[in-house]
Formats: C-alpha cells, sequence, structure tokens
C-alpha cells in the first residue's frame, strides 16, 4: 500500500474553506452575544428604553412628584440615603452584605431584587430561599398593603422562606419584613416591557414611590470587598454566551465532520513478481537453445565466470587473456585457455559440457 503524504499547499487548499466559515461562524456569535449583552447590560436601569430597562418606570415615578437619584457605587447610594429615602438594590449580591446592612440602616424603606442565598446569610440571617419559580401572573395571598393594591402582578423568580414577623405575598417571590424592607424573587415588575401587565406598575410605585426620594443603586463588581464572596467572571457573563459558545462549537464539530477528507478504500499497489534465479536461468535457456544460439550462450556463460574469476585472481576487468591465465596457472596449476578463449561449442549437448566446465574452474580457482 502507497502513502501519499498532503504538502503544505494542498493542506492549506482543503482547510481555507473550512477555516473561513469557522472565523465567520464565530464572529457572529461573538457579535450576536456582544449585541445581546448590550441589551441586557441596562437590566433596570432607569435610564435604559430597552425591554429589560425601567425607564419606563423612572418617569412615572418622577411624574409623582418621586426624586430618583442613580447610585452606581456604594459611596454614592450611602451619600443620597436618609429617613426620607427609598433604597432599591438591583443585584445586592455584587455588594458587600456588611455594606448593604449599612444602606438599609440609612434608607426609611428598602427593596432588594433576588438576593441569593450567601447574601442573606449575612444580611438577613432568618430568610432563607425556598426555590425557584417560573415567572407569571400570580395573585397576591396576603396583607401586605403595597400587594392588596396591585392585585394581580407578574412575579416568579427566587421564593423566600418566611419567618414569624415576615409576611409572604405571590407565592413567596415578595416577602416584607418590619414593614421597611422587602424581598423580590425578580424584577420584572420594573422593567420596560412588563410595567403596563396586571397591577405591576402599582406594585412598582407602592413598593417604590412611598418616600420623596428614591435611591437606584445599581451595583458593580468594583463595590465587592474582600469580606463579600466576589462573583467569578463566568457568573458575570450573560447566559446567553455560554449557549451561543456550545452552538458554536458544536456547528464547528459538524462542518470539519461534513468537509473532512475521508480516507478511500485500501488501494493494493502492484509489485513486482518474485522470480527465483533457477527459474531465470532455465528460461535464458530455453530461448537460447531455440534460437540455436549456442556460441551467443557460450560468450555470456564465459563472461559472466570472468566477471567473478578476476577479483579473486586480483585482476581488472581490462586484464589481458595472458595474464588472467597465468594467474589461473599459478593459482590452481590448469590451463583454461581452450575453455576461456577458444572456439565456442556449438550445438546444445556440447554447451551443457562447456557450462559445467566453466563451474569446475571457478571451484578450483576459489579453492573449493
Amino acid at each position: 500500500m502507497t502513502t501519499v503524504s498532503p504538502d503544505g499547499k494542498r493542506i492549506w487548499q482543503a482547510a481555507r474553506a473550512p477555516l473561513f466559515i469557522a472565523v465567520v461562524i464565530i464572529l457572529g456569535a461573538v457579535g450576536l452575544a456582544l449585541v445581546r449583552s448590550g441589551e441586557s447590560g441596562g437590566a433596570l436601569d432607569p435610564g435604559a428604553a430597552a425591554p429589560g430597562g425601567s425607564l419606563a418606570l423612572a418617569r412615572l415615578l418622577e411624574q409623582q412628584g418621586v426624586h430618583i437619584v442613580t447610585a452606581r457605587t456604594f459611596d454614592e447610594a450611602s451619600s443620597a440615603l436618609g429617613d426620607n429615602a427609598t433604597l432599591l438594590v438591583t443585584d445586592p449580591d455584587l455588594v458587600e452584605p456588611g455594606k448593604l446592612s449599612l444602606l438599609r440602616g440609612r434608607a426609611g424603606d428598602a427593596v432588594f431584587v433576588a438576593p441569593s442565598q450567601e447574601t442573606l446569610d449575612l444580611l438577613l440571617p432568618s430568610v432563607s430561599i425556598k426555590g425557584e419559580s417560573d415567572v407569571g401572573v400570580r395573585s397576591p395571598g396576603c396583607t401586605v398593603a403595597a400587594a392588596v393594591a396591585a392585585g394581580d402582578a407578574v412575579l416568579g423568580g427566587t421564593e423566600y422562606e418566611p419567618h414569624e414577623r415576615a409576611r409572604p405575598c405571590y407565592g413567596g417571590s415578595l416577602l416584607q419584613l418590619s414593614g421597611s424592607t422587602t424581598l423580590l424573587g425578580t424584577g420584572t415588575p420594573f422593567t420596560n416591557d412588563r410595567l403596563d401587565d396586571e397591577g405591576d406598575a402599582a406594585l412598582a410605585f407602592r413598593l417604590l414611590g412611598k418616600e420623596p426620594t428614591l435611591v437606584w443603586y445599581l451595583p458593580t463588581a468594583g463595590d465587592t470587598t474582600a469580606g463579600a464572596q466576589p462573583r467569578s467572571l463566568t457568573d458575570l457573563l450573560p447566559r446567553s454566551w455560554f449557549f451561543g459558545g456550545v452552538q458554536v462549537a458544536v456547528a464547528a464539530v459538524l462542518f470539519v465532520l461534513w468537509r473532512a477528507r475521508r480516507l478511500g478504500p485500501v488501494v493494493p499497489e502492484p509489485l513486482p513478481v518474485v522470480v527465483r534465479a533457477a527459474e531465470t536461468v532455465e528460461g535464458r535457456a530455453r530461448l537460447y537453445r531455440r534460437s540455436g544460439s549456442a556460441a551467443h550462450a557460450a560468450g555470456i556463460l564465459r563472461q559472466a565466470t570472468l566477471s567473478r574469476l578476476l577479483p579473486v585472481l586480483g585482476l581488472g576487468l581490462d586484464a589481458e587473456p595472458e595474464a588472467v591465465l597465468s594467474a589461473i596457472m599459478a593459482r590452481c596449476g590448469r590451463d583454461a585457455g581452450a575453455l576461456l578463449y577458444g572456439p565456442a561449442p556449438g550445438d546444445d549437448a556440447s554447451l551443457v559440457r562447456f557450462a559445467e566446465e566453466l563451474d569446475r574452474l571457478e571451484s578450483e580457482v576459489r579453492g573449493f
């Protein structure tokens, strides 16, 4: 079997199209992820008009006389708070729980959106998470004034387990403690695309518009200190990045399998026929016999014998006959003039005897 190794040019020509398509797919996925991350980057931002932003709610609150202070750092939020201010923390897991406690103590009311169990263990140890649920329309099922006034609302997400002094609403996705701290399992009621659903606007206004000032705190990873549990880069990336990456990887593998060069069946290589030396000699002898060329065959036998004897005698291929015969005489005491340089045999029987004599001479010269 013959193995053919492709050169660099062939490899590049074969891989050029798949590589180009793979690069296009990857760049497209990255661009799509960047666009989506840009859209989700304004989640619950009072200045964002995207579906996940909260510009509509911010304008509604301002029309009702609420002064909104957008804070993006702990210091900005802390300096804007007071007894006549409501605190909204859109992502409490990005802030050290100790700092959240300080902000909560300085605010008249505080609303935390979807805090994790790690944050609750340090901020509100008596509250625990009982599970997750789909976001959908829910009934209040409680006596909290804001929930009763709003009626049905779009809630869900994280559900919190109440203790004796807490009042759960909407199946635990809203939990109010001591009348001044509220936990929400999702920020959906505050978003532009869901604000006009059911009683979302009324619920948002009653939770965030009780005080003349609303400190809208959009924390970033920079507010996390060594005392907190920082979130890794993978935690901060949108989920669409991971799903997109997996899809691109699967598509790339399938494309490579589709375009890869497939090995065909094994092709046997025709090899030269191995013929034994005896068969070759016999075949040539038959040819010479048919053609009646005994003299020609004898000449070939003589040349072959001389070509083997001259190196043994220490002579070159152009040695004179006298030198050859003298060397043979000195070596084995035999006169080989007629055999090596005399007339050639004329028939097949003489040719056979001639060949035997040449073989005997060679054996005597070699000494065996």
